[in-house]
């Protein structure tokens, strides 16, 4: 069984640490500690691990964050991946930091790659796994604290994060969905 797990982000160094990019930083732990490296292919870089008999192909769109659809239409078709085998990883302000939330289906809540993702697929019925980034900005300054670094703080924690998502898209593979929201949407304290 095939999944294509997409992080959503934006390509350059001068985002590679912000947190519009946690879609990205959740990807790369999980192919280093995989011990595999992405290849820069058409519409991203993208690299495959396997667990109990499953593959995973993990995408990092090179489209910018508002058209990922288009990368991840080109890699769905490709791979020839159904909707309910899709994952996307991305950020969402409306969640304290740190706190995951997986659903099936449902709307983009706002987030233009999201948005972009279901113009291109012509459908919301894939799994999506939000990661809190917080809220901690004055009207009109959303574009700058989604592009801003984390804090020290919330550095920290990042790790763990990430291990917490991949471990959830396992699950979702192997236990099913419903396991894998039981895993992943807890509360924040």
């Amino acid at each position: 069984m095939n999944y294509l797990v997409a992080g959503l982000g934006n390509i350059g160094a001068e985002y590679a640490n912000t947190r519009h990019n946690i879609g990205f930083m959740v990807l790369d732990a999980w192919a280093q500690a995989s011990d595999t490296v992405f290849a820069t292919e058409r519409y991203g870089d993208i690299c495959s691990v396997s667990f109990k008999g499953r593959k995973f192909y993990l995408l990092k769109p090179s489209t910018y964050m508002n058209l990922s659809g288009n990368a991840v239409r080109y890699w769905v078709q490709k791979l020839n991946i159904q909707p309910e085998n899709l994952i996307v990883v991305c950020d969402d302000l409306n969640l304290p930091f740190g706190t995951l939330r997986m659903r099936l289906d449902g709307s983009n809540g706002g987030h233009n790659g999201l948005g972009n993702i279901e113009q291109q697929l012509g459908t919301r019925r894939y799994a999506r796994i939000r990661v809190g980034i917080g809220k901690e900005f004055h009207p009109g300054e959303q574009i700058d604290y989604v592009l801003s670094d984390f804090t020290p703080e919330e550095k920290e924690s990042i790790p763990d994060l990430c291990k917490k998502v991949a471990e959830g898209i396992r699950t979702f593979a192997t236990a099913g969905p419903q396991m894998a929201m039981n895993l992943l949407n807890i509360r924040k304290k």
